[in-house]
């Protein structure tokens, strides 16, 4: 994936209501959600749905297609794995990506060490 491409994409995303609809868009599968459902579930307005689902198509994340009178709308997931793939590209330099030890845990070590090292007089 180019880095324009992948801005597109994350520029899509980057709004509450368009991570919503494509949250729900993704577990739906290819077969997609229709329009009215997803205003449904989001307490959306046709006209702010349409719009935040024309820049999800712009920024390549989401399909659409007509089925009679209904558009279900579905999430592009060869976009989505290839801007993840973009992401973490040069993650850990080709090592798998498992750190030694949670963030959460090496703080809270940290953390103790800290203060065992006030309480003695050391800093």
């Amino acid at each position: 994936m180019e880095t324009k491409t992948a801005r597109l994409a994350l520029t899509g995303l980057a709004h509450d209501t368009r991570l919503a609809i494509f949250r729900l868009l993704v577990p739906a599968g290819p077969e997609g959600l229709p329009a009215g459902e997803l205003g449904d579930q989001l307490h959306l307005a046709a006209a702010t749905l349409s719009f935040h689902l024309k820049e999800l198509r712009h920024a390549g994340l989401v399909s659409q297609q007509r089925a009679g009178r209904s558009i279900f709308y579905a999430a592009d997931y060869t976009a989505m794995n290839g801007l993840i793939a973009y992401l973490t590209e040069n993650c850990c330099q080709g090592v798998a990506c498992t750190p030694a030890a949670p963030a959460a845990a090496r703080y809270a070590k940290n953390s103790r060490a800290v203060r065992h090292r006030k309480s003695r007089g050391q800093t």
